[in-house]
């Protein structure tokens, strides 16, 4: 007997794909500011299947993995064709926010602030809801990819 699918099995989120101007910099910049280190730096190549998949033309790119617990964030660096700098707002569709958790959100805040990241405003404590107890703060990395900080009770 054969069972037909009905939709697509998904069992996790592998990665995260984010292009940044310069790997380089975006790769100093997570470590110095949230300590984060890649697991490896790749040249991803060139031809007509990179070309296919990513939907341009002559693409050639290098990428690096950063391991966040059970996901992995993708920066990837296209050397041709170059993009466009980040102009979204975050209600503009295809804007994404990337969320990582911190144990002590005021510590945190005040590192960034010492760094002279880029902030939106002071962390936020939510009193009610289904995430009563979470505090959360928005602020950007130098690619202007807004990211936060959220920490859980």
């Amino acid at each position: 007997m054969t069972t037909t699918q009905t939709h697509v099995a998904v069992s996790g989120l592998h990665h995260l794909g984010v292009p940044v101007r310069s790997l380089e910099d975006t790769l100093a910049w997570y470590k110095d500011v949230l300590g984060l280190q890649p697991a490896f730096v790749q040249q991803a190549g060139e031809g007509r299947d990179l070309d296919a998949h990513v939907q341009l033309e002559e693409a050639k790119m290098r990428f690096a993995f950063i391991e966040l617990g059970n996901t992995i964030l993708e920066f990837q660096e296209y050397e041709n064709p170059l993009g466009a700098d980040h102009d979204r707002r975050n209600c503009d569709v295809g804007a994404i926010h990337i969320c990582v958790t911190v144990e002590d959100i005021a510590a945190a805040y005040e590192v960034l602030v010492e760094k002279g990241v880029e902030i939106n405003a002071a962390p936020t404590y939510l009193p009610d809801g289904n995430l009563a107890g979470c505090w959360f703060c928005y602020f950007r990395d130098l690619n202007g990819i807004q990211l936060e900080l959220f920490q859980t009770p």
